[in-house]
């Protein structure tokens, strides 16, 4: 602590004004901070030392005495660990928030800690296997005592975490998501099983972060039980899908967020998360995600709307959206934006941000935005820069340069057979335009569930503990079993959550009714099927939409040298004033690319004003 101000202008000063004496002086202060601390510890060493001489029990080797004691060690630490393993993953937390950090951003240090926890606990377990086998104790395994720890329900909560750990490793995630996926729902046993074992008031350390894990994932249960407002899809060439939704205009988020979709049709319990690409300024009443078709659900999704039977409706339900902390494009006297295939979509909601701010006469940076493709219809990707209706804005006020790549494709096409499908959806009236679960004043709301849910589950245990489990252990001179307190402990935590949070979720719907009432009249008055306008129709050209294509270049057959210094980050236009202005840099591609454009801007020579940040959209 000495070379901090800390100990300088407030410790020092503190314990001389206490100890200053007129036997020692000031002296007495450095022999009290430097000297006593050390001599201290070296003579309770040797008690210590001379007390251990005689501690050692004649019935077990002194090694067996140590493992015990490190098991015990080593489940201590995972404990200590557990209590922070839910916060991560907790999408609406407030404390996420406070730190800057969003559960997308912050969910490498989740995985982290379970790796660190099941290393732990499985070394805990180990450690009093071998402790029992080597002292004829090896029955312990099967006991479930009623009075302190249950080694049975220890040995489930391993099982079924070694069953998550196995299961969420890179190569398992990447091949069998799914098997993934429904493994890691096994934390409700392992949670179960843990508390069981050590009895509910020790696992008191890991309950804060996992109650506020579990009201977070009843509101996310609550809304993705509704089924919301699709109103349009479209659907390219490059089998991209944009999916419309009605939004509740009071619904604000920022760019780049992301949303989690459930289409019943295909899975009732898949769901995947979309960047969303509408922005709130430009799009009040409207939510947007891309999806590209990658994989066994997107493919399915892709058949259903491109099908050429027709589709009057697609029950789609919801959850999100989940924003970051704050946006800080508007900051950077010039913007480069670096994307790779289906990379592009976090910028979507960008561009369309800055094309607002530009039409409000604020300062907005100027932007290169570097688009890599594959082939030549996945240019069509650029044609989602702006919304399915249109923009009332002026596009043109905006400082904007694209330089697409087309990797594999060494000519522009000569015919292009495949056309744009526009869809439009019926209304239902069992369908809500997507809003916040607990409306516009959520962060209130969420407080009040917090705070009132635990003060009843505190009321609710008290009176159960006072007048069920006090009577028979002091009346009766029965102990009650600690397994049959965890479980009372438990249930009464998940009905405090249950009441709270569903009254809550209730009343705010009430407050959105009338909304949706106005919603349905609104399309009522419309045509149910309106036809698509002839503009939406025609044949897709090679070059990205109408509004850009005189600031678009289109190379063929290369890919952006990102370590040229006249492509991309090094872009002579771009970065000619790099030292007298302020650059930033944003990338969302594959991880090769990421790590290229990263290393560019780490060796730069003007390091001091260049931005790198990275975005890991890659859904």
């Amino acid at each position: 602590m000495m070379p901090t101000n800390e100990f300088w202008l407030h410790w020092l000063p503190d314990i001389h004004a206490k100890t200053d004496s007129t036997y020692f002086g000031q002296q007495g202060a450095n022999i009290l901070i430097y000297c006593f601390p050390i001599l201290l510890i070296a003579t309770l060493g040797c008690l210590y030392l001379h007390l251990d001489k005689y501690s050692s029990d004649d019935s077990e080797n002194r090694w067996e005495v140590k493992l015990d004691s490190v098991a015990l060690m080593l489940g201590l630490v995972g404990n200590i660990c557990l209590s922070f393993l839910f916060f991560p993953v907790t999408r609406g937390s407030s404390i996420l928030r406070l730190f800057g950090l969003t559960s997308e951003s912050s969910i490498k240090y989740h995985i982290w800690l379970g790796h660190t926890i099941l290393t732990l606990f499985t070394a805990h377990g180990l450690c009093y296997v071998i402790f029992w086998a080597n002292t004829h104790q090896i029955s312990e395994m099967l006991k479930w005592n009623k009075v302190g720890v249950s080694n049975v329900a220890g040995e489930v909560a391993l099982l079924s975490g070694l069953a998550m750990w196995i299961t969420s490793s890179s190569f398992v995630r990447r091949q069998l998501f799914e098997l993934f996926f429904y493994t890691h729902h096994l934390y409700v046993v392992f949670v179960l099983f843990f508390v069981l074992h050590v009895g509910f008031s020790y696992s008191c350390i890991m309950l804060p972060g996992f109650y506020l894990f579990l009201i977070d994932r009843f509101l996310r249960f609550l809304q993705s039980q509704q089924s919301v407002r699709l109103i349009s899809a479209r659907v390219l060439p490059c089998q991209a899908m944009e999916l419309n939704f009605s939004k509740d205009p009071r619904l604000t988020y920022n760019p780049s967020s992301i949303m989690f979709i459930n289409v019943k049709s295909i899975s009732k319990l898949q769901w995947h998360p979309f960047t969303v690409t509408s922005n709130c300024n430009t799009d009040s009443d409207q939510i947007s995600i891309v999806i590209k078709s990658d994989g066994n659900w997107s493919q399915k999704l892709y058949e259903k709307l491109s099908s050429p039977t027709s589709m009057d409706r697609l029950e789609v339900s919801v959850e999100g959206p989940y924003s970051p902390t704050s946006t800080s494009t508007l900051r950077h006297d010039k913007l480069v934006l670096v994307s790779g295939g289906s990379g592009i979509t976090p910028f979507i909601s960008i561009i369309r941000q800055l094309i607002f701010d530009a039409n409000a006469n604020r300062k907005t940076p100027r932007i290169l935005l570097v688009a890599a493709f594959k082939k030549s219809e996945d240019l069509t990707m650029l044609d989602l820069l702006l919304p399915f209706s249109g923009t009332s804005h002026d596009v043109c006020r905006l400082q904007f340069q694209i330089q697409a790549y087309v990797t594999r494709d060494t000519n522009p096409p000569t015919d292009s057979k495949k056309l744009r499908q526009s869809i439009m959806f019926k209304p239902s009236v069992s369908d809500r335009p997507v809003s916040a679960v607990l409306g516009s004043s959520s962060w209130l709301w969420l407080g009040a569930i917090i705070s009132s849910s635990f003060v009843i589950f505190l009321v609710l245990l008290g009176l159960v503990s006072r007048y069920y489990i006090y009577p028979i252990d002091r009346n009766t001179y029965t102990i009650y079993s600690d397994a049959a307190r965890s479980m009372i402990g438990i249930v009464v935590l998940c009905v405090s959550v249950v009441i709270v949070a569903t009254l809550a979720f209730v009343g705010n719907r009430k407050q959105n009714t009338r909304d949706k009432r106005q919603i349905q009249s609104t399309d009522t008055a419309s045509p149910m099927a309106s036809p698509v306008p002839e503009s939406w129709e025609r044949e897709l050209e090679n070059v990205p939409h109408w509004s850009f294509k005189q600031v678009t270049t289109v190379h063929y057959g290369e890919r952006p040298n990102l370590k040229s210094d006249d492509v991309c980050v090094y872009d002579a236009e771009i970065l000619s004033e790099c030292e007298e202005s302020n650059v930033g840099v944003l990338v969302s591609g594959p991880k090769k690319m990421r790590q290229d454009v990263a290393a560019i801007c780490s060796s730069s020579g003007s390091a001091n004003t260049l931005h790198y940040e990275s975005f890991s959209f890659n859904w």
